[in-house]
């Protein structure tokens, strides 16, 4: 009797909504404080998005921005977050703290996709 057996079905790759972006207390008191002082309008969220550019190939960009419809909108540490598409490729698994230290303060990204980065930290491939 001969029978074949199919190998079994590789794991699918997926991602929950809670495992794309983090943003920790640090970094949304910040977004707070920045809101605040800047009196920004409420309506507007925060853009994180993914830039061609600097001496590694790409950049981290955050501003406040309205939502468009190519948009995803995700709801961090209380803060309205906002990414378009092809940023959140770039950024699936990131975690984003403000950092202040002797050699200056602002967000810092870990983004477990980053193969490499440039010597000033502000740009990734």
């Amino acid at each position: 009797m001969n029978e074949t057996t199919e190998a079994p079905a590789a794991p699918r790759f997926t991602v929950t909504e809670d495992q794309l972006l983090h943003l920790t207390m640090d970094a949304a008191e910040k977004v707070v404080e920045i809101r605040e002082s800047e009196e920004i309008e409420k309506d507007m969220s925060l853009r994180l998005r993914v830039v061609g550019g600097g001496c590694a190939g790409f950049s981290y960009d955050l501003y406040f921005d309205n939502k468009s419809e190519l948009d995803r909108e995700y709801k961090l540490a209380g803060c309205d977050v906002i990414v378009d598409e092809m940023s959140l490729m770039y950024l699936v698994g990131t975690t984003i703290d403000f950092v202040e230290s002797l050699a200056g303060a602002g967000f810092k990204f870990d983004n477990p996709g980053v193969k490499s980065t440039c010597g000033c930290g502000s740009s990734f491939s």
